[in-house]
């Protein structure tokens, strides 16, 4: 991992495409702007975890409704 010092307005590239502007800063918490292409997605990472536990949930239940149907005879 790499860590950083950055001041208010300061910038960090990523890539030749990805930019993160440190907005503001608090006591607790810093605000950052992100100017990214639209194919790259950004979200924080608890949003990005529920979207990836809904996912999961969708694959588990179309895997059972997938192994419940059972093949038929022609006979």
């Amino acid at each position: 991992m790499l860590v950083l010092t950055r001041h208010k307005d300061e910038k960090i590239v990523i890539g030749d495409n990805i930019t993160v502007l440190v907005v503001d800063l608090g006591r607790d918490r810093v605000r950052l702007g992100i100017e990214a292409p639209p194919e790259v997605t950004i979200h924080r990472e608890e949003v990005y975890q529920a979207i990836k536990a809904e996912a999961a949930a969708k694959s588990q239940t179309a895997g059972r409704s997938a192994d419940n149907t059972t093949p038929r005879s022609n006979a």
